[in-house]
């Protein structure tokens, strides 16, 4: 075999493996991921739901970072999530 021919080989053989563990990652019955809500991460007008007094639903919080709007977020992500006015929260916040 010539070196051209094995490094084709081992290459296809990375990709191969690389898919692989790329597969074993998501989830294999097509389930959605875990979520929860998390308060003060929202940009304005980007809220999933429920931004206070004033507001309706979906996309009507009035500022960035409002403390009691929420975003869906990955379950156990919530409270590493870095905004200039602090941390993420599971629950509603006065910022």
């Amino acid at each position: 075999m010539t070196s051209r021919t094995l490094s084709l080989g081992a290459l296809a053989l990375a990709a191969l493996a690389s898919g692989a563990a790329m597969a074993q990652t998501a989830p294999m019955d097509g389930a959605k991921p875990a979520m929860e809500k998390c308060y003060g991460v929202s940009m304005a007008g980007k809220n999933d739901c429920a931004a206070g007094p004033g507001t309706t639903c979906a996309g009507t919080s009035k500022m960035d970072y409002q403390g009691n709007a929420w975003k869906h977020v990955p379950a156990g992500s919530c409270a590493s999530i870095k905004t200039p006015k602090g941390m993420g929260s599971l629950m509603p916040t006065k910022a």
